[in-house]
């Protein structure tokens, strides 16, 4: 089964694009736009850089921005600055005469590429020997969208980070256990939240294609964790919250749910991206926090909330790289490609992965 049809000619950037100053790239970004008018759409996800985030007509977390642009009718094309599996789900939800474009092609998400289709087949094999029909089988949005279509196919559905705990205590309500993909540790602290010992949890290691389990009998195992994560999340570690607490002690700590179980732990607070920026934008005045996430998005809330203190928990931290890949040559260049009738880089998935995976989306929404 085809899922993805991806059209593009080239996604090297013509030369002229490298001697162009960012001055003369802006305005011909705010030309283009002006152009096109309402027919153009662009969100763009709040860990973009600055240099895109000025142009986004909305900001948002990546179902948020799907559902916002899904809203949008007027539009003929979607510029969607966020990376590969956001750009499927906006296209999924949109309208049959829209067209989605990703500027660039290799803005993917390391944690969506940990769970592929075929992966999760052999798994769901395996596990059904093991447990019988006994599993319900849920997917962070931050997946394919054929990850997202298994779940849909299979009863299942999706979750964000914000309705995660919703979502786990609805899959219980279906089933006895539940395969949690693609993201372990956002699937074990909502879990763990729920009540749910880590004792009952097990591992599926896609690789290896088995369960790890430190117990002795897996009729225990309430929760299947796909051995997944987020590669900018996971950095964050203990030791640097016990370093501020030693040396920094007026900061809060406030953590993304995709930290590993022990970073949630210890910090005061942990959330979706958009808990994040609602507790710092209605933080007191003058108070400090230690924030636990993309460093774009740290440093924005930094500038927008300066009556507080705001840093990284790790400012040794690098930005999502992948998400970067979204610059502003890529942004003109995708634009420019619409005002020359030469349109690169939509995408486009397929009626049956899209079907199961709106029914999925749909059991969320």
């Amino acid at each position: 089964m085809t899922l993805l049809k991806t059209f593009s000619k080239t996604n090297v950037l013509p030369d002229r694009y490298s001697t162009m100053s960012v001055e003369e790239m802006e305005a011909r970004v705010h030309e283009i736009k002006s152009s096109l008018g309402t027919r153009l759409f662009l969100p763009a996800h709040h860990y973009q850089k600055d240099e895109i985030v000025q142009f986004a007509d909305v900001t948002g977390d990546s179902l948020q921005l799907a559902k916002i642009s899904a809203e949008n009718k007027d539009a003929d094309f979607i510029v969607f600055c966020g990376v590969h599996f956001m750009a499927e789900t906006a296209d999924m939800l949109s309208t049959d005469n829209q067209t989605v474009i990703l500027p660039d092609l290799k803005a993917g998400c390391s944690m969506a590429d940990m769970a592929n289709i075929h992966q999760t087949e052999r798994a769901w094999a395996e596990l059904q020997k093991l447990f019988g029909d006994t599993i319900l089988p849920l997917t962070y949005v931050n997946s394919t969208a054929e990850i997202k279509a298994f779940c849909g196919k299979n009863g299942g559905a999706t979750v964000t980070s914000s309705n995660a705990k919703e979502m786990v205590s609805w899959a219980f309500g279906q089933k006895e256990r539940l395969l949690f993909l693609p993201d372990q540790h956002l699937g074990r602290n909502t879990a763990f939240d729920l009540g749910i010992a880590l004792e009952d949890m097990a591992i599926w290691d896609p690789i290896s294609n088995r369960l790890i389990y430190d117990g002795t009998d897996i009729e225990q195992i309430k929760v299947i964790l796909w051995k997944g994560h987020c590669s900018v999340h996971e950095k964050f570690t203990v030791g640097q919250i016990a370093d501020f607490r030693e040396n920094h002690s007026e900061f809060q700590i406030i953590v993304h749910p995709e930290c590993t179980h022990e970073v949630v732990r210890a910090s005061d607070l942990n959330g979706s991206t958009h808990f994040i920026i609602e507790t710092i934008k209605h933080a007191e005045p003058g108070t400090s926090w230690a924030v636990g996430t993309e460093m774009n998005l740290v440093n924005r809330l930094a500038q927008q909330f300066n009556d507080k203190k705001i840093v990284s928990l790790n400012p040794n931290l690098c930005p999502c790289l992948t998400m970067n890949r979204i610059d502003l040559p890529h942004l003109l260049w995708a634009l420019e490609n619409i005002i020359d009738g030469n349109v690169e880089n939509v995408i486009k998935v397929d009626e049956e992965t899209k079907k199961y995976a709106i029914t999925a989306l749909n059991r969320m929404m």
